[in-house]
């Protein structure tokens, strides 16, 4: 019950936050002027929170919420492609019950898993500045201190492995210096989750053939094993 009352008292931080004008001008911007193919859906057009499993031993770490993926739907990773091909992996894995990510309501859970941004608003050019990473940051330290069971973590993309690891530094651990490839793991020390970097699987990267779902899927069936092992 305490973790559940410190989790929602964070997410409602989340969604409540102000701290970049940029940012929430932005997405009050989307949301207003919409997407054709969207025009009759309501956005949400506020920060985004994590979403999944209290109990998880994974956390998935991405980069922002889409400007009209989880910006109009209001749940992570949901509502566009780079959601598609996360829980398409994730479900193949084991980890969500489902492969479709459509909206809040559509009956998406995940298993041993939870999901968050690096970035909760939609930034211009999926872009947010080193201040806006840095002003969102203490949400992702205080995620990371109520999920107190995660085991390893899946960064997708650069900027939430640096993330994450600036996080860690930022805690006094000393993680080295791992490079960024991807499917690569990296065993932090100590207690630390071990970490493993992926592509992110934005349009840029899944278009251009840079990541393919064999990749991803090699992603989460790594995880799968080493939460099994």
């Amino acid at each position: 019950m305490r973790m559940t009352t410190a989790l929602d008292a964070l997410n409602q931080r989340i969604v409540d936050c102000e701290a970049c004008p940029r940012l929430r001008n932005w997405c009050r911007e989307v949301a207003a002027k919409k997407r054709r193919a969207y025009r009759d859906c309501d956005y949400w057009g506020k920060p985004v929170t994590g979403f999944g499993d209290p109990k998880a031993r994974l956390l998935v770490l991405g980069l922002a919420p889409g400007a009209h993926g989880a910006n109009r739907t209001g749940r992570v990773f949901t509502g566009d492609s780079s959601g598609d091909w996360l829980y398409r992996a994730m479900h193949r894995a084991g980890f969500a019950n489902q492969p479709a990510s459509i909206s809040r309501d559509d009956g998406l859970r995940l298993e041993d898993a939870w999901v968050t941004a690096s970035v909760r608003c939609a930034p211009p050019a999926n872009k947010p500045t080193t201040e806006e990473v840095l002003a969102c940051r203490p949400f992702l330290e205080e995620e990371l201190e109520l999920f107190d069971r995660v085991r390893l973590v899946v960064a997708l993309g650069r900027l939430a492995f640096d993330n994450y690891l600036a996080v860690l530094r930022g805690k006094g651990y000393d993680p080295g210096r791992p490079a960024f490839a991807h499917d690569a793991m990296q065993s932090l020390g100590g207690n630390l989750p071990a970490l493993i970097s992926s592509y992110h699987p934005s349009r840029q990267n899944t278009q251009t053939g840079r990541l393919t779902e064999t990749m991803l899927d090699s992603v989460f069936q790594r995880a799968r094993r080493i939460l099994a092992g």
